[in-house]
C-alpha cells in the first residue's frame, strides 16, 4: 500500500479515508490515547491567526484542527479542503462548528485558491500522502499572504532509541487491531497503511530541510509522542 505512487496512490488514499470517515475521530482518540486532540490545539497556537484571520486547513478530514481554530479564535474564516468528500461531510454535520467550516473539495497539488489568499496553511497527516511534497508546500506557499504562517502535523519515522521495539509492536499490531475492532475490514487496511506509510516517510530534520527549500523562513518543528509525531511550522517571507 505505502509503496504505491502517482495518481494509484492518491486514489487509494483518498478511497481508505471515504472508507472510514464514520469512525475516523474515534480511533484516532484511541490510537493516540487523546493526545490528538492536543497535538491540533498547538498546530492552532503556531499558527498565529491576526483578528478576524483566514486560515486554510489543508485534509481537512472531519474538521478537528478546523474546530480548534474556531474555538481559539471564533471570528476567523476558516476553510477546510480535502478530496475524501465523505469525510467532509462527517465534519459539516458534527455542531456547533461543522457549519461554520467552508468545506471545499480540493486536491493539495492544485489549490483551488487565489495567490495571498490564507494568514495561515494548516494540515494535519496530509504531507506522508502526498505524491510530490515540494509541490504541494509550493502551492501552500503561494495561497499564503506575505508573512503567512504554515503549520504541519504528520507522523514521524521511530528514531533508533530504547523504547522504538515496543512503538514499532503498537504501529505493526496495536494500530491495526483498534482500527479492525473499531471500524471493521475497511479501518483495519486503512491503519495498517498508517505504519507503513509512517516507516517510509521524511524524519522531522528532513521534512523541515524541505519546507525549506520551497522559501519558507524561520523553519522549525516540534517532535512528540516519543518521535513519532511532529509539529513543523514556516513564515512566507514579506
Amino acid at each position: 500500500m505505502a509503496e504505491l505512487r502517482g495518481d494509484a496512490r492518491s486514489e487509494y488514499v483518498q478511497a481508505m479515508f471515504d472508507g472510514i470517515a464514520a469512525r475516523y475521530d474515534l480511533i484516532n482518540r484511541l490510537i493516540s490515547g487523546g493526545q490528538d486532540q492536543k497535538w491540533r490545539r498547538f498546530v492552532v497556537e503556531m499558527a498565529a491567526l491576526p483578528q478576524a484571520g483566514r486560515l486554510l486547513d489543508i485534509a481537512a478530514g472531519t474538521g478537528d484542527i478546523a474546530f480548534e481554530a474556531l474555538k481559539k479564535a471564533p471570528d476567523a474564516q476558516v476553510v477546510g479542503a480535502d478530496f475524501a468528500l465523505q469525510m467532509m461531510r462527517v465534519g459539516r454535520r458534527r455542531a456547533p462548528y461543522g457549519p461554520r467550516v467552508a468545506w471545499t473539495g480540493a486536491d493539495a497539488l492544485r489549490l483551488p485558491y487565489a495567490d495571498g489568499s490564507f494568514d495561515a496553511v494548516v494540515s494535519g497527516y496530509l504531507m506522508r500522502n502526498v505524491v510530490d511534497i515540494p509541490r504541494a508546500l509550493t502551492e501552500q506557499k503561494r495561497v499564503l499572504k506575505p508573512g503567512g504562517r504554515i503549520v504541519i502535523l504528520d507522523t514521524s519515522p521511530p528514531s533508533d532509541n530504547p523504547l522504538k521495539p515496543l512503538i514499532m509492536l503498537h504501529l505493526r499490531y496495536g494500530i491495526p487491531l483498534i482500527g479492525r475492532v473499531i471500524g471493521g475490514k475497511a479501518a483495519s487496511e486503512a491503519y495498517r497503511y498508517l505504519p507503513e506509510s509512517t516507516a517510509a516517510f521524511k524524519t522531522p530534520l528532513e521534512l523541515a530541510r524541505l519546507v525549506e527549500a520551497v522559501g519558507f523562513k524561520d523553519v522549525g518543528f516540534k517532535s512528540m509522542m516519543f518521535g513519532t509525531m511532529a509539529v513543523h511550522w514556516g513564515v512566507r517571507p514579506p
